[in-house]
């Protein structure tokens, strides 16, 4: 006879065994998708096991529908989502990037990873779901575009959720990445505790519909949280400086390899170009008859 907590590993999908040399070789994907274009990325590494794990928190395994994450990078909230115990066939992976599509796909066998925008949550995931979604999980980074677009994503997922399901977000930033006051009574937000242990630190952001709406937690209302939300501020102003630190560096590097390029052409030319001067009159260069 199998025991209960034998019977209940049998029916846990299986996890994923990612060495410490993937999750370092993960940083330096990430880092280069970063590179590549922040404005997607918006982040420079992937977030740590203690943030999955607190928006993984808020995703009850048995509430039934499908399960779809937004941005998941490198899978690390995917890994967070399976370890606690929903299956691999309830995921839905939506993802930009296909270098990231391609090691999802390795990583997490059994998960549906569709290739797309985010933003045009619908049409992409159109064909896709069979019923309401239980729950939606966001990594992406909110706070680069403008409030209109975040309003409308947010109304874009709750057309997918069910009437209980929730709209779950993460954001380094103290207050919600989409604020109260611009939708009214058309959603409630709630936040989680700070994440500290997460580099930066950060916080998960939980929307529902509208209703008696939960209060988030205020900003500043402790000496820790003022310290978090100073923390918080100065990671986004270094996160803004380093970009344009590295846009800068990208530039020089583009003059630089141009210059190097004209001078290589120079140099090639300059022997045809050293005959021509002796012949300032083109005439001459005629053959005779």
């Amino acid at each position: 006879m199998l025991s209960q907590s034998s019977r209940s590993d049998q029916r846990r999908p299986p996890m994923p065994n990612i060495p410490i040399e993937e999750r370092i070789a993960d940083e330096a994907r990430f880092f280069r998708s970063w590179l590549d274009n922040p404005m997607i990325a918006g982040a420079v590494s992937p977030s740590g096991r203690f943030l999955a794990r607190m928006m993984a928190r808020y995703v009850d395994p048995l509430e039934s529908g499908p399960i779809i994450e937004l941005g998941p990078g490198t899978g690390a909230i995917t890994e967070a989502l399976l370890r606690r115990g929903i299956a691999p066939e309830r995921l839905f992976l939506v993802e930009f990037d296909p270098g990231f599509c391609r090691l999802l796909g390795q990583r997490f066998p059994g998960v549906h990873i569709i290739k797309g925008d985010a933003y045009h949550l619908t049409e992409t995931l159109g064909g896709h779901l069979r019923e309401p979604a239980a729950a939606i999980v966001s990594s992406l980074p909110l706070l680069m575009k403008p409030e209109k677009h975040r309003l409308a994503l947010l109304a874009d997922a709750f057309g997918l959720l069910a009437p209980e399901g929730r709209f779950i977000q993460f954001t380094y930033g103290p207050v919600s990445p989409i604020p109260q006051r611009a939708a009214g009574p058309a959603f409630r937000v709630e936040g989680s505790p700070p994440v500290w242990l997460n580099l930066p630190p950060a916080r998960v952001w939980i929307y529902r519909r509208g209703g008696e709406a939960k209060p988030a937690r205020q900003a500043g209302a402790n000496p820790a949280q003022h310290f978090f939300d100073r923390v918080t501020f100065g990671a986004g102003q270094m996160q803004i400086h380093l970009k344009k630190e590295i846009d800068g560096a990208k530039a020089k590097f583009r003059l630089k390899a141009r210059a190097r390029q004209l001078r290589r052409t120079g140099a090639r030319l300059e022997p045809a170009l050293r005959i021509l001067r002796q012949f300032p009159d083109g005439d001459k260069l005629r053959r005779p008859r």
